[in-house]
């Protein structure tokens, strides 16, 4: 879903990451050139304006993104973390499938000590969402600029507070909001916009997703060998660990969105 990950190197490493368009949807560049373009382009850019990310969250979108990232000429791997080890242990694997030499990438079962590496520049936060405000928070705090995933907040007040962050460490700080990047998005928001719909009273919205199937009910459980259960609840409920709720069927439950 997310070839829409487009990373822009500016002439300087600085510049890059000063610029509020650093981060942008759309898999333009990823999808121009391909693996050997990329290469040569990689081995011409300077140490100093080459870009190190870390990945917090590496199961589903954060994976995506990842590798959407990979293809951007100046962007290196650093660091991944994810509280289930078999993911880290999965994930570690499929680096070298991608040509990257692992043994240069750390892993971290815990996303602070992520953030205490000064070596990452930037992080993609591919977590589930009940995580997202307080990790992008953690990471404006810590110098980082930030990609993270929809949706932003479970929230309004997250999501103000996640602004707040941003305008006080002075980060860049992007959403991983696509569908308001292709043009007939834009399209429509401008016609609304344009007032020719006259005074708007009522707006209603569906999706259909039918290949989106909630898992079966199941009893709880002890948690898988390797999963630290206690930090992927996080801030969330308190609740036994039941597999129909962990990883993406996190999305059936309201313990994990927002309310």
């Amino acid at each position: 879903m997310l070839n829409n990950l487009k990373m822009t190197i500016m002439t300087s490493r600085r510049n890059f990451l000063q610029n509020s368009t650093a981060l942008l949807g759309g898999g333009l560049l990823a999808s121009a050139l391909d693996n050997n373009a990329f290469a040569i382009f990689k081995s011409r850019i300077a140490p100093s304006d080459q870009l190190n990310i870390g990945l917090i969250g590496a199961k589903g979108m954060g994976w995506a993104d990842l590798t959407a990232a990979l293809k951007i000429p100046g962007v290196n791997l650093v660091a991944i973390c994810d509280v289930d080890k078999n993911v880290i242990d999965q994930r570690m694997a499929d680096l070298v499938k991608l040509n990257v030499d692992s043994s240069k990438v750390k892993t971290y079962g815990d996303y602070r000590k992520l953030l205490d590496n000064k070596d990452i520049n930037a992080v993609i936060i591919g977590t589930p969402d009940h995580w997202h405000a307080l990790i992008m928070m953690n990471a404006c705090e810590a110098g980082k600029d930030v990609y993270c995933e929809k949706p932003v907040g479970n929230s309004i007040e997250e999501c103000r507070s996640m602004v707040r962050a941003q305008q006080r460490y002075s980060r860049v700080v992007q959403a991983g909001q696509w569908q308001r990047s292709q043009q007939h998005f834009k399209d429509a928001v401008e016609y609304v916009q344009s007032g020719q719909l006259g005074n708007i009273r009522t707006v209603k919205v569906w999706c259909y997703q039918g290949w989106m199937k909630p898992g079966p009910v199941v009893p709880d459980s002890a948690p898988p060998p390797g999963v630290d259960y206690t930090m992927w609840l996080g801030p969330a409920k308190i609740r036994p660990f039941n597999s129909s709720r962990f990883h993406f069927n996190f999305r059936w439950f309201w313990d994990y969105e927002a309310a």
